[in-house]
């Protein structure tokens, strides 16, 4: 999935780090075409320049002040930005009290390879309000501190590049009849491998269509993403696991998470309980007590 994170998340952004006064960059880790930064800064932050990726960010606290196409833009909290390939630009923060955002570069081949010939899209309002666009990049911008996978990213850049190709008023590219035989081809595939990374590639030789048709037409079928319903089926086997009374450490493991914290966090996401609350609730239920409603790990 493309998580649906929105002004909820949002909020916990700006308060995350609300105590941090100094100038810095933070980058994630690398990923296939994508690379991602969450940077604070006083005063002007980076002189005229130009990238040969897409630039795209969300504001988080503060007011971005930047030079775009001859003008001087501002962006506020909640705002996106979206700059073109190769357009000269700089930065910095338009207020005294600092400027914190998070912006992630795209290599343009990601994009024509899911446009399928189409043109880059171009869009004009480099400053824009638009929900469902900001929270699209902070599926992929909310969580620094770890790695993409490929499934994710596919998703990702199928609903990237229809955000801005609406912004650039270009026809949206058409789905045609739903492909049922193929997503469902791909979703037995990812039930019976949940416990490993599955790659994109995998999918195509199984289903015949390449990653973003798949994207497409998958959501079209079951109103998820391939990689989300792998995760939740992850996230199934670990609450029969927790039932079972097993260790957390090693279920989060055996689930086919990366460690303890990745398991964490996506637990709470899709449960709004920490597995260890979790885990204490069934052995309440198991023991006929009524557990108090707090918060463990």
């Amino acid at each position: 999935m493309v998580y649906g994170v929105g002004a909820d998340a949002l909020q916990g952004l700006e308060r995350s780090c609300s105590d941090i006064i100094e100038d810095r960059i933070v980058s994630a880790p690398g990923g296939a075409g994508i690379e991602r930064i969450e940077a604070r800064f006083h005063g002007n932050a980076f002189d005229l320049h130009r990238h040969d990726t897409y630039a795209i960010g969300v504001t988080l606290s503060g007011v971005q002040r930047f030079h775009y196409r001859g003008v001087v833009e501002h962006s506020m909290p909640g705002h996106v930005i979206v700059l073109h390939p190769d357009e000269l630009h700089d930065g910095g923060a338009g207020t005294e009290e600092g400027l914190r955002y998070r912006i992630l570069y795209l290599e343009p081949s990601l994009l024509l390879d899911c446009l399928g010939g189409a043109p880059l899209p171009f869009v004009r309002n480099v400053v824009m309000s638009d929900s469902a666009l900001r929270a699209t990049l902070l599926s992929a911008l909310a969580p620094l501190d770890e790695a993409l996978d490929e499934l994710f990213v596919a998703d990702f850049v199928a609903q990237l590049a229809q955000h801005l190709g609406r912004h650039a008023g270009q026809p949206a590219k058409p789905t045609g009849k739903t492909a049922w035989r193929a997503a469902a081809l791909a979703r037995d595939y990812l039930e019976e491998n949940a416990e490993r990374p599955v790659r994109s590639d995998e999918l195509e030789a199984i289903t015949g269509l390449d990653r973003y048709a798949l994207s497409r037409h998958f959501r079209a079928t079951y109103s998820t993403s391939p990689h989300r319903f792998l995760l939740m089926r992850r996230l199934q086997r670990a609450r029969r696991m927790i039932a079972a009374g097993e260790p957390l450490a090693e279920i989060a493991i055996a689930a086919g998470f990366s460690d303890q914290s990745h398991f964490n966090r996506h637990f709470k996401k899709a449960f709004g309980l920490t597995p260890g609350r979790w885990s204490a609730l069934v052995r309440s239920a198991t023991r006929g007590v009524v557990a108090q409603p707090r918060d463990v790990r």
